[in-house]
């Protein structure tokens, strides 16, 4: 009987006609052996057929039996070996051995390897009864010439069931003790199947089983795609690609394989650890498509693989890495003679050599350079398959040959003979700037590179120049170099030298491997913390002091303080102890990101000090490079082992790892690289932007079994510049413009015309550095600076007679320096000037004075500080899914002119700052103390005494009414209110004051937004005042907020639901939550979009990117004209300068659109507004 068309079975004739189609045959289930878990007829058959002289002397031996003696040494050999290696390498039967697979060699050269690939058998096995126990079946089974390989159990959605009954299935009515289902032993992958997703795992284990999933990804998150063409389901994938028979057997050949690790426990023992690999779809495919472009384009190419965080990129690299090792063209031409990984991690070189032993059985195919430049020099010299190394060991392998030579009584050139290369970048990024990277491909360039330079010395007819045209040719691509750059957090550069019209060739995001819980998602749990404080001048004169340097100096002072050390301190390790200690089953482990190595010292005391008088078991370790300096403690010095009790740099990351410590303070180590998963929490008090925000806050996105989420403290970051430096990177980084190299050689004409190095300088300096290397000698270094010399003080000259000028042109030479080595790196350049040029300048950059770095400023004893207060400001997800990634831009003329500010006295920058960063009452406090001004001069009796009384008597009218007002209110500041209660002269001084304000503005006739609402009853039709209910609040109304007090208050919007505002009913196209308000916006500079006097709906904070949006700005020291307010409701744009890792505010312009109006500039440092809210409708 036919099965119903939407019912599994239907499912499984699908997937089995497919593979029947493209070389699978049926078994029948009833030949399955369940006590051994094999096709015993199928085996024997295959092994008969493919090796009969084998089996003609064994049969000679056994006769009848000899099908059970192998069948019985086969099994034996498989639950003492495991299948994988058996498939691979065959086992022992009376000394014979047999093979039961045989596999795709690397060429086409031998027909009899062809044959015998062509002679496996890969089942199919539908309903497979598979125990010894019961009737129990499996929906699909695959088998490989008899030994059962990979188990699918499927499901239907359209009959009500899902992957995850298949999951539950496997985990529950799968005993992992079945002979089948063993691990190693007999199956080695079992897939979850429905017809939207598919889940794999290669152990069985009840219900302790991991599935990860197995799918495509689906515009750059988890999931699947539908079938472009329409025609089957979303998981076709995975028996018409993955399971396909050419690629099944590839699997099992060449990306399958035993893990075995081993690490101590938290008693010092070594655990060794045993898991099976299977590549994610990912990395298969990845692979697969690197490997084939290789083979298909050949040697001289560049492949960029974008893979996040939690991706498998050890196990990636290690694939990758003896796939090209053993490549051939479709000519069966080996494509390279050697792979070179270019890694700092020592991790990966065990893991390699494992893995490909595995794979090859042979050991030397893999060697490690962990010695010394020359051992580099004769694994290359000797073209080892696999080298390992680091790229700080290129630079002295040219000398290092020079001297192999010469102890072989030759004469060397320092250059190997050309071999074609992979070279495979564990970390793009940092693998691929400065000379160290140009030096790598000079000498893998080889005798074909200096051919290339010999040829263009002759064309140019300058035979002694040889070496620079070697130096220039270095720089591009290499005929015989193939790269293949892998890296997380690609830079414009990494995108433009190694991608394809800036795209990488592969890629796997942030929020796929987030979604499908490869790694955690670190923004969801982000708490901010403000510090607000008052500076006095302590001193009783008043200095001048240069502002920029002074200002920092304040910062430093701030941030060292005593006082700010211990309050933050005590927020830390009091939440550490709270909440943190009990995560990860409590195992968890927490970082401290300090922004100086000073700054590390004194938070590690602090700890100490902290945790001891309260008595917690905490330990912390620090985490610094160098000694560290003092100031408040002459002639006392702190290294990193001093302040870890001896643990020594290189032991830091085990101990950490131990139950013995907890917390690590760092200062410019450990936040990139650093893999810990029981890394939960990260209290970050230094300034982190673009690539370095992601690297440091990654630190926690590992996953551990029991770790289910992680959480952020940030003192000093804005959540919107740490929101915008993830978005780049989470569905993948974008290129921006390309650079324009018209702009290089025009920095180059203004070099050349500034007169401070003459063209023969140049060319004496490149007479020198370009010699051959065999007639280099010592006596060179003194030609070379003196050729550098009269640039140098022409230089000096300038930097005395006009600093701000040479400064200038200190910062286009870097600009051209910068240029030039990215440009060179992907246009084949042909001017020789470029090169001597850019050589001279590198030598001279070194050699000019340093810029005068301006007054240091030391303010210990000039200023005191008289108040503090830390408040936490936001909590909550950053959310990452909505607006648009900002693009990352290559290099630009980023001058590093002199900018100096002019000089001011240190008591109004200490006013600056103050002003800036708090006063002696928060937002709260002073929005407290507005409300009530507000609701006093709503009150008639108040207004007439205003009009008939003098200030005096004003205040005594003001008095009765304020006391009424302050218990009114109670409830809104409880601390402000027992204060101004029981402290008389506290109260005395807030009644004078609030009564002078009330009455100025009373008698002045300035009316405020409140008194305008109490006088008029402003509020259209279609707004109504409302008093709702709690679950009410934010779903159909939202409070009616002023936008004075909004600018005020928004900044730690959590109070504004608390002060009384009242709340309106609205009606809007907009679902309603948490931060809205509505406000009256009034002038005409944002006509005809708001009318004048228009009443809107905004949403605090801001969402996504503020470019372009209407948005509400508190201003710091601007006001806006049109109102004279220090607050404003414009367009915002802002223009922005990458610096490589990060990037800066170069512009911030709040935009009228009514063209009668001027627009608000503010200052590039983004310090002089905060961004409120946004105005999302015009009610």
């Amino acid at each position: 009987m036919t099965a119903p068309r939407h019912s599994e079975a239907a499912f499984e004739t699908v997937i089995e006609a497919h593979l029947l189609q493209h070389g699978y045959v049926t078994i029948a289930p009833e030949g399955f052996d369940r006590d051994r878990a094999v096709f015993p007829e199928t085996v024997l058959a295959f092994i008969r057929e493919t090796q009969p002289n084998e089996w003609k002397k064994l049969d000679a031996l056994h006769g009848d039996k000899t099908g059970e003696q192998i069948i019985g040494d086969l099994c034996k050999w498989m639950d003492a070996n495991g299948s994988l290696a058996t498939l691979r390498h065959g086992f022992k039967c009376y000394g014979r051995t047999l093979h039961v697979a045989y596999f795709k060699a690397a060429h086409e050269l031998n027909p009899e390897l062809e044959a015998r690939y062509a002679a496996n058998r890969l089942g199919i096995i539908r309903q497979l009864h598979f125990s010894p126990r019961s009737e129990k079946s499996l929906d699909v089974t695959l088998s490989l010439n008899g030994i059962p390989v990979a188990t699918l159990e499927l499901k239907n959605p359209l009959t009500g069931q899902r992957v995850e009954d298949a999951r539950r299935q496997y985990r529950q009515d799968r005993d992992p003790r079945e002979p089948i289902f063993e691990f190693k032993r007999r199956t080695l992958v079992h897939f979850a199947v429905d017809t939207e997703s598919v889940l794999m795992t290669t152990r069985l284990a009840g219900t302790a089983t991991h599935f990860l999933p197995f799918n495509k990804g689906n515009d750059g998150g988890a999931g699947n795609p539908p079938d472009p063409a329409g025609r089957t389901y979303r998981t076709a994938y995975l028996w018409e690609e993955v399971l396909q028979r050419d690629s099944l057997l590839d699997l099992l050949a060449r990306f399958i394989h035993l893990q075995i690790d081993e690490k101590r426990d938290d008693q010092g023992r070594k655990v060794k650890t045993e898991a099976m690999i299977f590549p994610r779809y990912h990395q298969l495919q990845a692979v697969r498509m690197l490997v084939d472009a290789a083979r298909a384009e050949g040697v001289g190419h560049n492949y960029l693989v974008e893979h996040s965080a939690g991706s498998g990129k050890s196990n990636t690299i290690g694939w990758l890495t003896h796939r090209l090792a053993s490549l051939h063209d479709a000519a069966n031409q080996r494509v390279f003679d050697s792979v070179i990984v270019v890694t700092d991690r020592v991790v990966l070189d065990q893991q390699l050599q494992d893995t490909i032993y595995q794979f090859e059985h042979k050991r030397g195919v893999v060697q490690r350079i962990d010695e010394s430049s020359r051992q580099l020099a004769e694994a290359l010299e000797n073209a080892v398959p696999v080298i390992i190394t680091t790229l700080q060991k290129f630079p002295f392998v040219s000398r290092q040959l020079l001297k192999i030579a010469e102890e072989r009584g030759e004469t060397g050139t320092g250059t190997l003979a050309t071999r074609r290369c992979a070279v495979i970048l564990d970390e793009a990024h940092s693998s691929q700037g400065g000379e160290t990277a140009t030096d790598l491909k000079e000498v893998l360039g080889g005798e074909g590179l200096r051919d290339e330079a010999k040829n263009r010395a002759v064309e140019e007819g300058r035979d002694d120049m040889e070496e620079l045209f070697r130096s220039m040719a270095k720089r591009g691509r290499q005929a015989n170099l193939s790269f293949f750059a892998f890296t997380a957090t690609p830079k414009h550069k990494t995108l433009a030298v190694f991608g394809r019209d800036g795209q990488p060739a592969h890629r796997y995001t942030m929020r796929q491997a987030i979604e499908e819980e490869f790694i955690l998602d670190v923004l969801k749990h982000y708490t901010s913390y403000a510090t607000y404080f008052k500076l006095l001048k302590a001193c009783e004169d008043d200095p001048n002091v240069e502002r920029k340097k002074a200002a920092q100096a304040l910062g430093r002072f701030m941030k060292l303080h005593p006082h700010n050390i211990a309050q933050k301190t005590e927020v830390m390790v009091e939440h550490f102890q709270a909440v943190t200690r009990h995560k990860i089953g409590g195992r968890a482990k927490a970082m401290v990101v300090t922004g100086s190595r000073l700054e590390a010292v004194r938070y590690k005391q602090g700890f100490d000090r902290y945790i001891q008088e309260k008595g917690y078991a905490i330990k912390s370790l620090v985490a610094f490079s160098g000694t560290v300096l003092d100031d408040k403690l002459a002639g006392v010095t702190y290294t990193e082992p001093g302040m870890n009790h001896g643990i020594s740099e290189k032991e830091l990351p085990e101990k950490f790892a131990t139950q013995e410590y907890q917390v690590l303070l760092v200062a410019e180590k450990y936040q990139t690289g650093f893999d810990q998963p029981l890394l939960h929490t990260m209290f970050v008090d230094k300034r982190l932007a673009g690539i370095q925000a992601v690297q440091t806050l990654s630190r926690l996105n590992r996953i551990h079994p029991l770790k289910e989420d992680t959480f952020v403290l940030d003192f000093v970051n804005d959540r919107e510049e740490i929101r915008e430096a993830f978005k780049v990177y989470y569905e993948g980084a974008e290129m921006g413009e390309e650079v324009d190299p018209a702009r290089m050689y025009a920095i180059k004409g203004e070099l050349d015309a500034s007169g401070i190095y003459l063209d023969e300088e140049v060319e004496r300096f490149s007479a020198v550095y370009f010699k051959p290397k065999q007639r280099q000698s010592a006596l060179d270094h003194q030609a070379m600076n003196a050729a550098l010399d009269p640039a140098v003080s022409r230089f000096t000259v300038r930097q005395k007679d006009n600093e701000e000028e040479a400064e200038l042109w200190r910062g286009k030479m870097q600009a051209f320096l910068n240029l030039y080595a990215f440009l060179s790196q992907v246009i084949p350049y042909q001017d020789s000037d470029l090169e001597r040029l850019y050589v001279f300048l590198r030598h001279l950059a070194a050699k000019l004075p340093r810029r005068k770095s301006g007054p240091a400023y030391q303010f210990d004893d000039e200023v005191r500080l008289e108040y503090y207060r830390l408040q936490k400001i936001s909590e909550g997800s950053i959310s990452l899914k909505d607006g648009e990634a900002r693009r990352l831009d290559g290099p630009t003329e980023v001058g590093s002119g002199l900018v100096r500010s002019q000089p001011v006295p240190l008591s109004q920058l200490i006013d600056v700052v103050n002003e800036r960063f708090g006063t002696d009452f928060n937002q709260a406090d002073q929005l407290f103390f507005d409300q009530i001004v507000e609701a006093a001069m709503a009150d008639n009796s108040l207004r007439q005494a205003a009009a008939v009384n003098p200030g005096d008597k004003f205040e005594l009218v003001f008095k009765n009414l304020l006391e009424k007002l302050f218990v009114e209110r109670m409830d809104q500041n409880e601390e402000i209110f027992v204060r101004f209660m029981n402290d008389a002269p506290f109260q005395k001084i807030v009644t004078a004051w609030m009564a002078s304000k009330a009455y100025r503005r009373l008698r002045s006739g300035a009316a405020t937004e409140a008194e305008q609402h109490a006088i008029v009853p402003a509020l259209p039709p279609h707004l109504r005042i409302v008093e709702p209910r709690l679950e009410d609040r934010f779903v159909t109304c939202v409070p009616l907020v002023p936008l004075k007090a909004a600018a005020g208050a928004f900044g730690d919007p959590q109070h504004v639901e608390e002060n009384g505002f009242d709340w309106v009913e609205v009606k809007t196209r907009h679902r309603l939550r948490a931060g809205m308000f509505v406000a009256q916006v009034v002038g005409k500079s944002m006509e005809p979009m708001i009318p004048d006097e228009a009443w809107c709906l905004f949403r605090a904070p801001v969402e996504g990117s503020r470019q372009g949006k209407t948005v509400l700005v508190q201003l710091r020291d601007d006001i806006d004209p049109e109102t004279g307010e220090r607050y404003t409701v414009k367009r915002y744009e802002s223009e922005k300068v990458s610096h490589d890792d990060s990037w800066s505010h170069k512009r911030i312009t709040l935009k009228p659109l009514n063209p009668d109006f001027e627009p608000i500039v503010l200052a590039d440092n983004g310090l002089d507004s905060q961004v409120v809210a946004e105005m999302i409708e015009v009610l």
